[in-house]
């Protein structure tokens, strides 16, 4: 059984950067497709960025594309997620989640259909002046 623990949200001000950690246990996540995902208050939750098992390959949608990071430290069974310039429109729970699918683990069918295998706890991440 995978566990998913977060870390590092928090209160910023615009154009500041955090760094949001997912630790796992039980699991490898250098096997499996991991991912954030972010809702914001009266919102669906939409997934923000994946990084594929094996390789490593990093895929973000629009919303993150550009200001944000995603990468994995296999030694600490941990995934990131780097947001720089942050925007009020930031401000959401965000969310670690899996998708075990493959081989390979690709980032492609991350939450198809909006499946998620595990989800953390989420953390709250505010923008604000």
């Amino acid at each position: 059984q995978l566990q998913l623990v977060e870390s590092g949200g928090g209160s910023v001000q615009p154009g500041d950067s955090l760094r949001l950690s997912c630790k796992g246990s039980g699991k490898s996540l250098d096997e499996l497709a991991v991912g954030w995902l972010r809702q914001a208050p009266g919102q669906e939750r939409t997934k923000i960025s994946c990084i594929s098992g094996w390789r490593g390959q990093a895929v973000y949608t629009d919303s993150a594309q550009g200001r944000f990071t995603i990468s994995r430290d296999d030694a600490k069974n941990t995934v990131y997620l780097q947001m720089d310039r942050l925007k009020p429109e930031d401000t959401a729970k965000y969310f670690c989640a899996v998708s075990v699918v493959g081989p390979p683990p690709n980032c492609d069918v991350f939450g198809q259909g909006g499946r998620y295998d595990y989800v953390g706890q989420g953390m709250q991440v505010t923008v604000s002046s």
